[in-house]
């Protein structure tokens, strides 16, 4: 029941967030929101993600009682979408309130998936995050005639991800208070090389994340064949995720480390092979490890590394998703023409420089 029900949870969580990033635009669009509207909009969510771990260094706790609040509060944002999303400040405050919310949901129940399923079936559970990311953008394309039907299926999606975290909260044991050294104690600067490495990482992913459709149709490739390369990637992180368990129990940082490497020669393929349809195979097939495997050890190697754990993986996605995420776009948007790789693979190389000499 336990594997069940987190697996559920991955499933609909990622398929929200399918929703949110590949159709949320479009819908904006077709409302009349101008490209500086949408990318100001867009841009709430990571940072929020960034900067709500802040308040819990010293002022909250994330327990299950503001758990509960974050996940209601997310239906109700949800709701809220029907009705503001015609006026851009509201829609814009009411956006910024929802990236809050799933700013706190994932590393609770990441922290939870961790301990309860442990190296082995952390990966298989995590898969089905990656199978409703993958689903929902083939059969939403399909139906999605108006605004409408996305916020439609967006709402279920919110609503079921919901009920399999609160049959999650039966599972959970955890204490509900920590003391208050173990909040003292969180710090950057003991392990900075660390945090800038995830940073300078996901830097790297934003030009992949925003321009990889563009710049391979720019390059002769056809917008159908793209969402194949897309699909394809995704894939191949499924099968990662479900034999990964083995390579969980090795040293986590040679991992990491491993993993940066081949993410930045997969970037590098992009930039000498751009028109290759199979170097581009090649290079999607690298999600496995660029995403895939580092995240997983990502997210394990910082279970060990500090006693708050749910504050150490809140900050993980504010620094890397969030902050990283946010920058990366906006770099990857400037240094957009046909270096673009060229630069992603320079930021992850100096991701591994950082890291280089950390045991």
């Amino acid at each position: 029941m336990l594997f069940f029900s987190i697996s559920a949870f991955y499933f609909f969580y990622f398929a929200a967030v399918g929703i949110y990033v590949i159709f949320l635009p479009k819908v904006l669009q077709d409302v009349g929101y101008d490209a500086l509207d949408i990318g100001f909009i867009l841009a709430l969510a990571p940072l929020m993600r960034f900067a709500t771990p802040f308040l819990f260094l010293k002022h909250i706790n994330l327990n299950q009682t503001v758990f509960k609040i974050a996940l209601f509060t997310s239906i109700f944002c949800a709701i809220l979408f029907y009705f503001t999303l015609n006026n851009f400040y509201a829609f814009m405050f009411n956006n910024a309130i929802l990236g809050a919310c799933l700013s706190l949901i994932l590393p609770y129940l990441e922290i939870l998936a961790i301990k309860d399923l442990g190296k082995d079936k952390y990966g298989k559970s995590r898969l089905f995050g990656s199978i409703g990311f993958m689903l929902i953008s083939l059969i939403l394309a399909r139906f999605l005639t108006q605004p409408k039907i996305a916020l439609d299926f967006y709402l279920f999606v919110i609503s079921m991800m919901v009920i399999f975290s609160l049959i999650l909260l039966r599972f959970d044991v955890s204490h509900e208070t920590q003391n208050q050294d173990t909040y003292e104690n969180f710090s950057f600067t003991k392990h900075w090389t660390f945090w800038v490495c995830l940073f300078l990482m996901q830097i790297s992913f934003g030009g992949f994340y925003n321009f990889f459709t563009i710049y391979e149709t720019a390059h002769g490739i056809s917008l159908e064949m793209t969402s194949y390369l897309w699909s394809f990637g995704v894939i191949c992180e499924i099968l990662m995720l479900y034999f990964q368990g083995p390579l969980l129990k090795r040293n986590l940082i040679k991992i990491i480390k491993f993993c940066l490497l081949l993410t930045t020669f997969r970037w590098l393929l992009l930039y000498l092979y751009p028109d290759s349809l199979m170097i581009t195979f090649l290079s999607q097939s690298l999600h496995a490890f660029s995403f895939g495997l580092f995240h997983s050890a990502v997210i394990i190697y910082l279970y060990s590394l500090y006693e708050n754990k749910k504050l150490a993986q809140q900050f993980m996605y504010g620094v890397a998703y969030g902050l990283g995420g946010f920058l990366g776009a906006l770099i990857a948007g400037w240094l957009y023409g046909a270096n673009l790789f060229l630069y992603s693979a320079i930021f992850s190389a100096l991701a591994f420089l950082v890291i280089i000499n950390r045991k």
